[in-house]
């Protein structure tokens, strides 16, 4: 797994050494990428975005964002197993300091009114066999941290039948081999 593109284009990216978590795969990342810049469904200007990463794992996303020049992400991740190898992976790029840890479990209403910035992007990736995602929305909901034009991707395994609450509008969705890709935003 490497960074696709921007300043650290090429930079290897850690792996956990265990199978509790699931990178994502770089053609799905380098699609998501290329429908947040071509997409005339929404506009977000990368140059100028504040990004949530929830579920962060490795950081594959947020690393992405930071090498193609964002104003700041927030990695939430709270998996010991992984966190360490988010952090290496974070003090590889040296040069990038415009960024957060939040070593938080995501499902507590806390972590989110713990937040200060608004997003532009909220990526979930949670694990496939993940249920608990109504309760993630109505969070993002509730603290509003959307940015009115925000929009959110959730990377969820294709055949998993999610339901979002009514605020939220399905925007996009694509299907890469196993994964599928949904991006919303609020109505």
């Amino acid at each position: 797994m490497r960074i696709i593109s921007g300043l650290f284009k090429g930079k290897k990216i850690l792996e956990p050494k265990d199978n509790k978590t699931r990178p994502l795969k770089d053609l799905t990342k380098e699609s998501i990428f290329n429908i947040i810049k071509h997409s005339n469904k929404f506009e977000i200007d990368l140059a100028n975005a504040y990004i949530l990463d929830l579920f962060s794992g490795v950081g594959s996303f947020g690393l992405e964002c930071l090498s193609r020049g964002v104003k700041k992400v927030v990695f939430i991740e709270d998996y010991d197993g992984v966190l360490s190898v988010l952090k290496k992976n974070l003090s590889n790029l040296k040069l990038t300091r415009n960024y957060e840890i939040f070593e938080s479990n995501i499902y507590k209403e806390v972590t989110f009114n713990s937040l200060k910035d608004k997003f532009d992007i909220i990526f979930l990736d949670p694990p496939y066999k993940d249920k608990q995602i109504p309760s993630l929305f109505k969070n993002i909901k509730n603290s509003k941290i959307l940015n009115k034009n925000g929009i959110i991707i959730i990377h969820r395994h294709k055949k998993e039948k999610d339901i979002f609450p009514n605020e939220f509008n399905v925007v996009e969705e694509k299907i890469y081999g196993l994964s599928k890709i949904i991006i919303l935003s609020l109505n």
